[in-house]
């Protein structure tokens, strides 16, 4: 495991990374799972399915890190017989020793899951189940190309705004914005007053939600123009 790297045990017993050379945590301390659920499935995909029938929900997510996001929407995917393709990008993928330590698993299938989850190539949609579908993609957000209106949900799972500030800044947002489908939605845990302007000034429509445990908001931006 990197120097850099550390495991750390969150408030819902499910572990998180802690980045040491950016004193950055992966997921919030006061639970990973259960931050996870919050900001992105309960706020992002459960709300957008109860705005939009839809037969396929196309979500892109800004940092694929433990995967912990990818596998709870491949979970909720089978639960509820919902078809989902799942793109995600990330710079720096973790090392298959660290991913082997990670206790994100609730069941065997989950356990079973998460390992193919990392362990499918790179820059290939693949099928993980029979209603969710997964292409990770191994750039930056300022490299990667995304087809306009081509996305129903953007899961921001970028490292803090105070860390890595050029994810946040008006292009990328604007970048976003433009890939996102009309009456799409935008969901992260950040809930900074620049954020919500900028959000604003791209044409976005914010919302701000309460946190999840330990936090007390989040934003919800949705195109509706």
């Amino acid at each position: 495991m990197p120097d850099e790297i550390q495991i750390i045990t969150t408030g819902d017993g499910s572990h998180s990374l802690l980045n040491t050379a950016l004193n950055e945590t992966y997921h919030s301390v006061h639970g990973a799972r259960r931050e996870s659920i919050h900001v992105f499935l309960k706020h992002g995909v459960e709300f957008f399915l109860k705005k939009n029938a839809i037969d396929v929900v196309k979500i892109f997510e800004v940092g694929f890190g433990t995967g912990l996001n990818a596998l709870l929407s491949a979970s909720f995917a089978e639960q509820k017989q919902q078809r989902i393709t799942y793109t995600s990008i990330e710079a720096f993928p973790l090392s298959f020793d660290i991913i082997h330590k990670l206790n994100y698993a609730e069941s065997d299938v989950e356990k079973d899951l998460f390992a193919k989850l990392h362990a499918v190539a790179w820059e290939n949609e693949v099928s993980m189940n029979n209603y969710f579908s997964l292409m990770k993609v191994k750039t930056t957000l300022q490299e990667v190309i995304l087809p306009p209106q081509s996305f129903d949900v953007v899961f921001f799972d970028a490292f803090a705004p105070s860390k890595q500030p050029e994810l946040w800044e008006i292009p990328m947002l604007k970048k976003i914005f433009d890939a996102l489908k009309l009456n799409g939605v935008f969901v992260t845990y950040c809930a900074k007053g620049q954020l919500k302007r900028d959000l604003k000034a791209i044409g976005f429509l914010v919302e701000t939600l309460e946190g999840p445990p330990g936090k007390k908001e989040m934003v919800r931006a949705l195109k509706i123009s």
